[in-house]
């Protein structure tokens, strides 16, 4: 369960993190292409980090999927203009970073089926 926690600490921080680098930067300007899919991803980081123990792992490995996407392509972006986005790398590595960590949880009790285990008493569990 402590990595699930420590999935939920770092989606609230590359999601407030990522929020904050909106008011940084000045970049709620509608000429911006990546403020809806940042918005989004905070919505998505900050909902995961919320979501009850039984969906947990599940949020937020969607929510860190999502955010490397979001973030890769923006590195892929400051690429294409010769430039190295050390942010969005960073927050790459971070949400690949705590995905891998919360995939690597153990299920919770009554968290729905797992690929390894068959409820008893099904076709599949003899």
């Amino acid at each position: 369960m402590r990595t699930v926690t420590a999935g939920r600490v770092g989606a609230l921080v590359l999601g407030v993190t990522t929020f904050a680098f909106l008011f940084v930067h000045d970049s709620w300007r509608p000429e911006n292409l990546f403020l809806v899919p940042d918005l989004v991803l905070c919505a998505l980081l900050l909902g995961a980090a919320l979501a009850p123990a039984r969906w947990a792992g599940r949020a937020l490995l969607f929510a860190f999927g999502i955010a490397a996407g979001v973030f890769l392509t923006s590195v892929a972006s400051y690429a294409v203009d010769g430039r190295f986005g050390a942010a969005s790398a960073l927050g790459v590595v971070g949400a690949v970073a705590f995905a891998a960590l919360v995939a690597r949880a153990e299920p919770v009790a009554g968290g729905g089926p797992t690929a390894s285990a068959a409820p008893e008493g099904t076709a599949a569990a003899r």
